[in-house]
C-alpha cells in the first residue's frame, strides 16, 4: 500500500513539475514579447492620452477597445508614448494653451515634462510603464501652480481644450471643497483607482496572449499529458522493480529480464535510470538536445518525427490536457508543487 501511494505521489509530482516548467516557458515568452514591444509603456500612455487629451485627430481612441486591436495596433501601428528626453523637468511647468488641436497632445506632453526624471535611458520614446499616483498628483499641482488662478485656471483651460480630464478633476475639486491639500489627495486616490482598473484591463488582454503562447508551446513540444502520465507510472514501477532486485536478490531478476529481453538487461536498466520520464518528455520537441556521458551536448532536428506525432489524432486529448493545464499559469503550479513537497512548511517552520 505504501509503495502504491509512493508511485502515485511521484506521478503527481512529475506532472506538476512538467506543467510548471512549461508554464514558466510560456511566462518567459510572454515577458519577452511585452518587453521587446514595450506593451506596458504603450498601454499606460495610450490611456493617458485618452484621459488627458482625448482621441486623436481622426477621432480614434489611443487605447483600442478590442483585444485584436490592442495587440495588433499598439505594438506595430501607433506609438502613443511621448518622445524620450534625458533632460530633467524645468523648474516651473509651462502654461497650458487656451485651445488645443488634436495633433498637439499638450496635456500628455506637459505631464511627461513633469515626470521624465523617472524615465530610463533609452532611444526614441519614453519607457515609463508605471506612474505612481503620488507623482501624478504632484505633476498636476505643478501645472496648476503655473496658472494665474491656480486649480480654477487649470480647470478652465482643460474645459476650453475639451480635455476629458476636466470632468474628473472638477469632481475631485468640488469634493475637496477647494482645499489644495485635499485636492492633491483626491487626485492621488482617483489616479490610483484608474491605474488599478487599467491593470485589470491589461491582465485581461494578456490572458489572450498567454492562451496563444500556451497552444504554441504545447504543440512545439508535442506534450501529451496523458501519455506522459502513463510513462511516469511505468518509469516509477520499473524503478521499484530495480529496488526489489537489490533487496530480494536473483529471484526478482526475472521481471527485469522480461522487460529488457531485446537487449542486455544491465545497459537497459542503466539507460532507464539515467533517462527519467521528465527528460524524455522533451525528446518529442521539434528540436531536441542530448547530453552524452562524454563529449559536448548535441542538438537534433526532429522535424519528421515531430510532424508525424503532431498529426496523430490519438495524441490530441493529451495535448488538450496539457494546454488546459498551462492556462492555470506558473504561480498555480508552483503553489501546488510547494503543497506537495512541503516547501512552504519548511520555510515557515
Amino acid at each position: 500500500m505504501i509503495a502504491l501511494l509512493s508511485i502515485y505521489v511521484d506521478l503527481a509530482l512529475g506532472l506538476v513539475l512538467s506543467f510548471l516548467l512549461l508554464s514558466l516557458l510560456v511566462s518567459g515568452l510572454n515577458e519577452a514579447f511585452v518587453r521587446v514591444l514595450a506593451i506596458r509603456s504603450k498601454f499606460l500612455w495610450a490611456y493617458l492620452r485618452d484621459t488627458m487629451d482625448g482621441s486623436d485627430a481622426e477621432g480614434r481612441s489611443w487605447l483600442p477597445a478590442r483585444v485584436r486591436d490592442v495587440f495588433a495596433a499598439l505594438p506595430f501601428a501607433r506609438d502613443p508614448r511621448p518622445a524620450h528626453s534625458d533632460q530633467p523637468a524645468p523648474p516651473e511647468a509651462a502654461e497650458l494653451p487656451t485651445q488645443e488641436t488634436k495633433a498637439e497632445d499638450a496635456m500628455t506632453n506637459l505631464l511627461y515634462q513633469r515626470v521624465r526624471e523617472i524615465d530610463h535611458p533609452t532611444r526614441g520614446r519614453t519607457s515609463i510603464a508605471n506612474l505612481p499616483p503620488g507623482r501624478f498628483a504632484v505633476a498636476l499641482m505643478e501645472m496648476a501652480a503655473a496658472e494665474e488662478r491656480g486649480v480654477e485656471g487649470l480647470l478652465d483651460k482643460l474645459k476650453a481644450m475639451g480635455s476629458p480630464l476636466h470632468g474628473h478633476l472638477r469632481g475631485v475639486w468640488e469634493t475637496a471643497q477647494r482645499d489644495l491639500d485635499r485636492f492633491r489627495q483626491g487626485v492621488e486616490t482617483w489616479f490610483d483607482g484608474e491605474m488599478h482598473r487599467l491593470s485589470m484591463l491589461y491582465k485581461r488582454y494578456v490572458k489572450w496572449v498567454v492562451a496563444v503562447l500556451g497552444l504554441f508551446v504545447t504543440l512545439l513540444f508535442t506534450m501529451d499529458g496523458l501519455e506522459y502520465g502513463k510513462t511516469l507510472l511505468r518509469d516509477n514501477a520499473f524503478r521499484a522493480s530495480v529496488t526489489a532486485v537489490a533487496g530480494a536478490g536473483a529471484d526478482a531478476y526475472g521481471a527485469l529480464k522480461a522487460r529488457c529481453e531485446q537487449s542486455d538487461p544491465v545497459p537497459c536498466i542503466t539507460d532507464t535510470l539515467s533517462q527519467p520520464a521528465l527528460v524524455a518528455m522533451f525528446d518529442h520537441a521539434i528540436v531536441s538536445v542530448s547530453i552524452p556521458e562524454e563529449g559536448d551536448p548535441s542538438v537534433h532536428w526532429n522535424g519528421a518525427a515531430w510532424w508525424n506525432r503532431l498529426t496523430t489524432l490519438s495524441h490530441w486529448p493529451g495535448y488538450l490536457l496539457t494546454y488546459v493545464a498551462l492556462l492555470f499559469g506558473a504561480p498555480f503550479w508552483w503553489d501546488v508543487l510547494r503543497r506537495l513537497t512541503g516547501i512552504r512548511s519548511r520555510f515557515h517552520g
